[in-house]
């Protein structure tokens, strides 16, 4: 029988480890050489469409490290070897490995709705909008975005009850922000949120 906490709790540690190693890899300088923008550096109505901080090297290892973590977790709690708990979704590994594909893919999807927004209302890339409510407003949808379309993802593709998002979206903006302040404090981010 599924249980939602089990899957949000394996989401949330598969993405902690995706995350760690995209954290490495957005330190690392060989991801500079793909700091290709996602827009091509294109625009609409006169500002760019997703903004400089889009680019191909987020992309670029945050679904092969999904997809390493989905299987990786799903190896670690399968017992015996190959079977993973009734808690879970009964896929083989490579089933792991392409859903976590597929996770981290809307991961990353998720966030591009977000930046078009905040290009359309002036806010560059990294840095906080202007006012009060506007800086609470886009720091909760930061936090929500990619979370939101990593779910979206997982439940196009398999059965995820309303449950294991509500788990998923209260534990994991705060996972979230820390990541984001790592990656601040790595100089990988302009500001901590």
């Amino acid at each position: 029988m599924s249980d939602p906490l089990h899957r949000g709790l394996f989401l949330i540690v598969a993405f902690v480890l995706a995350g760690l190693l995209q954290s490495l890899w957005l330190h690392s300088r060989l991801s500079q050489a793909l700091a290709i923008p996602l827009d091509g550096g294109r625009t609409f109505r006169g500002w760019p469409i997703l903004g400089e901080n889009k680019t191909l090297r987020g992309f670029v290892v945050m679904i092969p490290a999904a997809a390493l973590a989905f299987a990786a977790v799903a190896a670690v709690v399968s017992l015996p070897p190959g079977v993973p708990p009734a808690t879970l979704w009964q896929l083989a590994p490579a089933g792991y490995a392409a859903l976590g594909a597929w996770a981290g893919f809307g991961f990353m999807v998720g966030e591009l709705p977000n930046s078009f927004v905040k290009q359309r209302l002036g806010i560059l890339p990294g840095q906080a909008p202007p006012s009060g409510l506007t800086t609470a407003i886009c720091f909760t949808i930061d936090r929500l975005d990619s979370i939101v379309g990593m779910l979206a993802a997982v439940t196009i593709a398999v059965p995820t009850p309303w449950t294991t998002w509500l788990w998923v979206l209260i534990l994991g903006p705060s996972i979230h922000w820390l990541f984001s302040w790592w990656l601040f404090r790595l100089g990988v981010k302009g500001r901590p949120a």
